[in-house]
C-alpha cells in the first residue's frame, strides 16, 4: 500500500519544480513509511511513498521494463498476479522482482491500457508509455484505493490525495459550491467532483489516458443489475463457500505480519473464520471498546473471538474530538462527514502496532442487505401495494404532530421519518431517508448566493445509479445504489483514509469483484426473507457464527454525537459555528445556524448528525482555504474560533 502522484506536461513553460515534486511526494509519507522513490524525463515525473507489503527487497518505484521506456507507480495490490506473472513469463518476459507491480508493467506492454480487464485487486496506478509519449492512469473497479486528478492546458496532474496536489503553487484552492451542496446532502463529495472547483476523482472502474495535452476516461468494467440468475438456493450457498474462500485465502499473501479487524458481526466473524480455516496459527483480531454502551461492539467481538480461537486484541479508548479532529480534518482532505472515521481511526492506530495488513468486512451489508434501512424500504413497497384510500390514511401528516424522541435513532422517530415520506416515489423516498440535510432543510440553510451558484441536484447522483436497474426488486435496486454511490465515496473512502493515516493496509474479501458480482446475480428472496438481511450469508457459514452473533441487532460503528454536542463538545460547537468569521462566509443563513445549535443543545431536538456536518465543513475551511498555504502536516490542536 503507497501513495502516488506525477505531472505530464506539453508545455515547455509548465513543468514542475523538483523542490516542489519533492513536497507533492513526501507530503504523501503516511500512506508509505518505507520507502521513497522519484523518476523524471522529459515531460514527465512519477513520485511514490512504499508501505512495504510484498517483496520487500525487490519492490521499489517507480518501476520499469526492461528497456526503460514504461514506468509505472502503483498503489494497491493485485492478487492474481502470481497466475498473471506464470502467463507472462510464458510469453518470454523477463521479472527483475517477485512484486505484483512488475506484473502489471508487463500486463500493459502486452495488453495496453486494457489490460486493467485483467486484474483481480485494489489499485491506483499511471503509467508513463515513453513509446507512445502517454500517461494511463486506472482506478480499481469498486474505488477500493483513491486517485485524483487535475487537467488544465497542457498538463495533467494526479496524485492518491488531494494534499499532495495541492503543494504545487500554482493549483488553485477555490471551494465548488455544487459539491458543499453534494456533501451537505451525502456527508460526502461523490466523484467525479472534489470539494476544489478545477480538481476531480477518477470514477471507479475506469481508467484515463493523457496524450498530446488530450485526456479522456473510459469505464472498463460495469455491473448488470438487470442480470438476476435463476439458482436454487444450494447452488448459491455452495457457489457463495467457494468464491468468499478463495477471495479471503488470496488477501492473505503477504511478507509482513497480517491480521484482522473484528467487531462481532457477521461479515467480519466470517471473514477471520475464513481466514483461521486457511492459516496454520491463530490469526491476529483487533476490536475497540468505548465507554458508552449503545457504541461499544467488545462483548460481541470477544464472543466471536472465542468461538473462532483468534489471537485476539482489545482495546477501549475513550475518544478525544480536541486530539483526533485536526487529524481527520487534515487527513480526509475535503469535508468528510461520516462520523465513524473517528473509530475507524483509532482500530487502525492500535492495529498498527501489531500488524501491517488487517483484512476487514466491508462491503458485506450492501452486498446481502444488511442495513435496517433496506428493512424500511421492503416495508415501504408494501404500502406502495395498498389501496389509495388506505394509502392516504398510514401517509396522512398528522401523523407528524404525534411525540417522538429527539434522539436520533429512536424507534418512535424512526417511524415518524418512514410515515414522512411515503407518498414520494421509493427512488426519491430512500433518498430524502438517508439524506443528511434534505432538499427542504437545504433550501432553509442556504444563502441566496450560493443557491444562484448551484447547477447539479445531488439526487441526480443516486437516481442516476437507480435507473441502471429498472427490471429489479425495490430493495435489490437500492442495495445496488449504495454499491455504485455509499459504498465507494463513504465507506472505502473512510477506511482507505483512516488506516493509510497510521500506515496500515486494508483488505476485504467481501470487495473482490467476483464475489460482487454473485450477490449482484442473486435474488432478493435469498438475502432477505422475511424482511431479515443476510440470510443466505449467515446460512452458507453458519459454522462460523455463534448463535448470539446471528441473532444480534446491527450496531452501527460509530460515536455519540448528540450527547457530545450537549456535553463536553457543546462550547466549542457554538464557539465555531456561531463565530462571525464562519457566520459571514456568505454559505448558511445565520439565523438557520444559530437555531439548530440552540434547538440541539437545548434537547428540543437531534441535529447532531447536521451541526457534525457543518463543524467538520468550517473546521475544513479554516485548514484549507484560510491558510496562506496548504498545510503539510496535521494542526496539533483544534482550530479555535478566534484564529
Amino acid at each position: 500500500m503507497c501513495g502516488i502522484c506525477g505531472v505530464t506536461w506539453t508545455d515547455a513553460h509548465r513543468p514542475v519544480d523538483p523542490v516542489v515534486f519533492d513536497r507533492m511526494t513526501d507530503v504523501l509519507s503516511h500512506r508509505g513509511p518505507d520507502d521513497r522513490g522519484v523518476w523524471r524525463d522529459r515531460g514527465v515525473a512519477l513520485g511514490f511513498r512504499r508501505l512495504s507489503i510484498i517483496d520487500l527487497a525487490g519492490g521499489g518505484q517507480p518501476m520499469s521494463n526492461e528497456d526503460g521506456l514504461i514506468w509505472i507507480v502503483f498503489n494497491g495490490e493485485i492478487y492474481n498476479f502470481q497466475s498473471l506473472r506464470h502467463r507472462l513469463e510464458g510469453l518470454k518476459h523477463t521479472f527483475r522482482t517477485t512484486s505484483d507491480t512488475e506484473t502489471i508493467v508487463h500486463l500493459y506492454e502486452e495488453e495496453g491500457p486494457e489490460c486493467v480487464k485483467r486484474l483481480r485487486g485494489m489499485f491506483a496506478f499511471a503509467i508513463w508509455d515513453g513509446r507512445e509519449r502517454r500517461l494511463v492512469i486506472a482506478r480499481d473497479r469498486l474505488g477500493v484505493k483513491p486517485l485524483v486528478y487535475r487537467l488544465e492546458p497542457g498538463r495533467l496532474a494526479f496524485a492518491s490525495e488531494l494534499k499532495s496536489l495541492l503543494q504545487m503553487p500554482d493549483m488553485p484552492r477555490e471551494l465548488d459550491p455544487t459539491a458543499l451542496d453534494h456533501y451537505l446532502a451525502l456527508q460526502y463529495v461523490p466523484h467525479p467532483r472534489t470539494i476544489f472547483r478545477g480538481i476531480a476523482k477518477l470514477p471507479p472502474a475506469h481508467y484515463g489516458v493523457w496524450r498530446d495535452g488530450e485526456f479522456t476516461t473510459h469505464r472498463y468494467w460495469e455491473l448488470d443489475f438487470n442480470r438476476e440468475e435463476p439458482k436454487s438456493e444450494q447452488e448459491y450457498r455452495e457457489q457463495l463457500r467457494a468464491t468468499l474462500t478463495e477471495a479471503t485465502r488470496l488477501r492473505m499473501i503477504a511478507d509482513v505480519p497480517l491480521g484482522a479487524f473484528l467487531s462481532g458481526g457477521v461479515d467480519s466473524t466470517i471473514t477471520v473464520g475464513l481466514m483461521q480455516q486457511a492459516a496454520d496459527r491463530p490469526v491476529k483480531t483487533f476490536s475497540i471498546g468505548f465507554p458508552v454502551a449503545d457504541f461499544d461492539e467488545t462483548p460481541y467481538a470477544r464472543l466471536a473471538a472465542e468461538h473462532l480461537k483468534s489471537d485476539h486484541h482489545e482495546f477501549r479508548v475513550e475518544p478525544n474530538c480536541v486530539e483526533i479532529l485536526p487529524r481527520l480534518i487534515w487527513h480526509y482532505d475535503e469535508p468528510f462527514a461520516d462520523s465513524s472515521a473517528i473509530p475507524t481511526y483509532y482500530v487502525s492506530q492500535m492495529t498498527r502496532e501489531h500488524v501491517t495488513v488487517a483484512l476487514t468486512g466491508d462491503a458485506g451489508d450492501e452486498l446481502f442487505a444488511g442495513y435496517p434501512r433496506y428493512r424500511a424500504v421492503k416495508l415501504a413497497e408494501y404500502f406502495d401495494r395498498l389501496p389509495a384510500a388506505l394509502r392516504a390514511v398510514i401517509a396522512s401528516p398528522l401523523w407528524q404532530k404525534l411525540p417522538a424522541s429527539v434522539r436520533q435513532k429512536s424507534k418512535r422517530r424512526q417511524l415518524k421519518k418512514l410515515l414522512a415520506h411515503l407518498r414520494d416515489t421509493p427512488e426519491r423516498r430512500y433518498l430524502r431517508w438517508i439524506t443528511i440535510f434534505d432538499e427542504v432543510a437545504r433550501a432553509d440553510l442556504y444563502d441566496d448566493g450560493l443557491v444562484a451558484k448551484l447547477d447539479v441536484d445531488p439526487a441526480e447522483f443516486l437516481l442516476g445509479s437507480y435507473a441502471r436497474s429498472r427490471k429489479r426488486d425495490i430493495v435489490s435496486r437500492t442495495s445496488f445504489v449504495d454499491i455504485e454511490t455509499y459504498l465507494p465515496c463513504d465507506l472505502l473512502t473512510k477506511v482507505d483514509i483512516a488506516s493509510m493515516a497510521n500506515s496500515l493496509e486494508c483488505r476485504s474479501p467481501f470487495l473482490d469483484h467476483h464475489v460482487v458480482e454473485l450477490a449482484v446475480r442473486m435474488p432478493v428472496g435469498l438475502k432477505m426473507p422475511r424482511l431479515t438481511g443476510k440470510q443466505i450469508l449467515k446460512q452458507t457459514f453458519a459454522d462460523l457464527l455463534p448463535r448470539e452473533i446471528v441473532r444480534r441487532p446491527k450496531m452501527g460503528f460509530g460515536v455519540p454525537l448528540d450527547s457530545w454536542f450537549r456535553g463536553e463538545l457543546a462550547a466549542y460547537l457554538s464557539d465555531v459555528l456561531l463565530d462571525p468569521r464562519t457566520l459571514g462566509r456568505g454559505y448558511f443563513r445565520p439565523e438557520v445556524v444559530r437555531r439548530l445549535v440552540d434547538d440541539h443543545v437545548a434537547g428540543q431536538w437531534d441535529h447532531s448528525y447536521r451541526l457534525w456536518s457543518l463543524l467538520v465543513l468550517e473546521l475544513w475551511h479554516r485548514t484549507y482555504l484560510d491558510s496562506a498555504e496548504p498545510p503539510r502536516e496535521p494542526a496539533g490542536h483544534l482550530v479555535s474560533a478566534g484564529v
